[in-house]
């Protein structure tokens, strides 16, 4: 129950995310300088936490062993994540961007057969491509369901451009974030924490944030003064702790794939978070079609979280 824990915990900080980024976007911030500075400032908070727990030397050593993939499925998990992420949030409101990214519940299943366990036998151990947890794949539909009736009736006040503007980059940062993760996880085998991790796949992806901070400023200048803090805010709750408490959720259930889709499926608990806080926004109520997809989000959740304890109760006997 851990892990499961600590990603309901990380999707309630990630919630800052999509609250706070569509309040830059109404006040004229630049979505540019939204995704850009939120990295920027995650760097130097990172490293006080990393060198303070003297792990830095062991960073730098695995990040020098395969630059490459660093970079790679850093721009993968991070940029290809938040950029479009911060897009969507100029064409669409907090609930739609937070609906439509829990599409990453079925995501995160749909990538499982890209990845390779070993198999011990007489001859030695070989490589099986994993197979889609069946299971786990019904039960996030179960809570996809819960999303679609959340944002049925808000989806009619859109018109189709803002639609698809607003749900097509946060279908690709969906595949992108988990992908990312996952195979960074591969990658690192155990080795560093998830503070180590969070730091080395943000300094990996800096040169996107870069070069996004310099079109940003020659597109709309400098970031305002409240643009700016509210950065620091999502640097901190979304990009510190909530990817921090969601990296060691998924440390915890790496290799068992039905595990790890439990624990990205608790990121749907985010639609609950934002809608919370867009009322405190001064939102109207959520009305009673979505109130019962908030109840068949609850009921996924649980239903998702039991037959992920089936395996381990099964090898006991």
């Amino acid at each position: 129950m851990r892990p499961i824990f600590l990603g309901i915990c990380s999707a309630l900080f990630f919630a800052f995310t999509f609250v706070l980024n569509r309040e830059m976007e109404l006040s004229g911030g630049s979505w540019l300088w939204s995704a850009s500075l939120r990295y920027i400032f995650m760097i130097p908070l990172l490293l006080i936490l990393v060198l303070s727990r003297k792990n830095l030397g062991p960073l730098i050593q695995e990040m020098r062993k395969h630059p490459g993939a660093w970079l790679l499925w850093s721009f993968v998990g991070f940029g290809l994540f938040y950029a479009p992420l911060c897009f969507a949030a100029a064409y669409g409101p907090g609930w739609l961007t937070a609906g439509t990214w829990q599409i990453t519940i079925i995501s995160g299943a749909l990538i499982t057969p890209l990845f390779y366990e070993n198999i011990q036998t007489h001859e030695g151990f070989i490589k099986i491509r994993k197979r889609i947890p069946l299971k786990g794949l019904m039960m996030s539909i179960i809570i996809l369901l819960g999303i679609v009736l959340m944002q049925l009736e808000h989806a009619n006040q859109l018109s189709t451009l803002d639609v698809w503007l607003g749900i097509v980059p946060v279908v690709i940062a969906s595949f992108a974030y988990p992908l990312g993760n996952r195979k960074m996880m591969e990658l690192c085998e155990g080795r560093l924490d998830a503070y180590q991790r969070v730091l080395g796949m943000t300094l990996a992806s800096l040169p996107l944030w870069l070069i996004l901070s310099i079109c940003g400023f020659f597109a709309d200048g400098l970031p305002s003064g409240g643009q700016i803090s509210q950065s620091v805010i999502i640097a901190i709750c979304s990009g510190v702790i909530a990817t921090v408490l969601f990296f060691s959720a998924t440390d915890l259930a790496r290799g068992n794939m039905q595990q790890l889709a439990v624990v990205e499926a608790t990121q749907s608990t985010e639609v609950l978070f934002v809608v919370a806080g867009e009322l405190m926004l001064g939102s109207s109520l959520p009305t009673l079609l979505s109130m019962i997809g908030m109840v068949v989000v609850m009921i996924g959740m649980i239903l998702h979280s039991y037959i992920s304890q089936v395996p381990k109760k099964s090898v006991g006997k």
